[in-house]
């Protein structure tokens, strides 16, 4: 007697970070999120990384992340520092993360 398997199971979202825009690069989309980093030595200032996620990320195959690029004095203007980088400069930082 064969057993159900049921649906597939999800994998887990390649960031727990907040879905910032979606990038094409060298042929394929890249789901870009903003993650916060805790500093306990500085717990009023907002400092975060960008993750790079290819949305057809393959078995094995890690986002790619900056390191600390943002700090600000609060979430929301970390955010907006976030949305305002253009496309260009997107792409200059996931290649910079790529390796």
């Amino acid at each position: 007697m064969s057993r159900d398997p049921g649906p597939p199971i999800e994998p887990p979202p390649p960031s727990k970070g907040e879905h910032v825009t979606t990038l094409s690069y060298l042929g394929r989309f890249w789901d870009v999120f903003l993650e916060l980093q805790n500093d306990p030595r500085r717990p009023e200032v907002f400092r975060a990384l960008l993750c790079f996620s290819p949305s057809d990320l393959n078995a094995g195959e890690q986002p790619a992340r900056t390191g600390t690029i943002i700090i600000e004095s609060s979430y929301a203007e970390a955010m907006a520092r976030a949305k305002s980088f253009e496309e260009h400069q997107l792409a200059g930082l996931l290649r910079s993360a790529l390796p």
